[in-house]
């Protein structure tokens, strides 16, 4: 099979996307414990407080779920390892891929001095952290879990054709992934104009999740999150 083909799949995304995750559960290791429940990405502390209320507790229990999720996948996907091969190269090909992707929403918001992650962090490190987080959970709650949900309901209530509902969908997910953004202690104010923006962040995002997969969606939103970042601390 092709680049095109093989990087989409959930085993590519699973192995691209580790290097990632483990950049960030070690930061956050590395984060002091007055700070980390403050800190952890938001969407990750979503998640942990939705597995509390199943009586699952523990700083990295959702880090655990997540890497077992993906075993999960890695597995399933095994059965298919005769039509696929791994090609190192393809990562490496995938990288650029994610920073071309970064560069395009980049440039569609560039009129805008506002991110989709907002940088509470007290240190660069922090920051980065959180940048690399925002990537990696907030695709996977709002892309992967979010759309897959949303998707599943739409066919047990319309009978809509595939393409009508993944669009269904992906409107719904972006609107609620603009929407967390103003959620919490330090959410931002609400505005129409950072709703419409984040929205369509969100639209863009669900359009590289459905053409290229989970992985590449990922690091192109962590990608974007470090350039904005970048443009925040150098302008100071």
């Amino acid at each position: 099979m092709s680049y095109w083909t093989q990087s989409r799949s959930p085993l590519y995304s699973f192995l691209f996307t580790i290097p990632i995750f483990v950049i960030y559960e070690i930061g956050i290791f590395f984060i002091s414990k007055d700070d980390v429940w403050v800190l952890r990405n938001g969407a990750d502390a979503l998640m942990r407080q939705l597995l509390a209320s199943f009586g699952i507790f523990g700083l990295y229990g959702i880090g655990a779920i997540f890497l077992f999720a993906f075993i999960i996948v890695f597995i399933r996907q095994k059965q298919q390892w005769d039509k696929t091969d791994i090609h190192f190269d393809y990562l490496l090909l995938m990288t650029a891929e994610s920073a071309v992707w970064a560069l395009c929403l980049y440039f569609l918001l560039s009129n805008i001095l506002v991110g989709l992650m907002n940088p509470i962090g007290k240190s660069i490190i922090q920051q980065v952290t959180l940048a690399i987080g925002a990537g990696i959970y907030e695709e996977f709650l709002f892309r992967v879990l979010l759309i897959y949900g949303l998707n599943g309901i739409l066919g047990f209530i319309f009978q809509w054709s595939v393409n009508i509902r993944r669009w269904g969908a992906m409107i719904v997910a972006a609107g609620i992934f603009s929407a967390f953004h103003f959620i919490g202690e330090y959410g931002d104010y609400f505005s129409l104009d950072l709703f419409l923006l984040r929205f369509f962040a969100g639209l863009v995002l669900g359009i590289v999740y459905f053409v290229r997969g989970f992985g590449i969606t990922a690091y192109a939103h962590s990608i974007y999150d470090l350039i904005v970042l970048t443009q925040l601390t150098t302008r100071y």
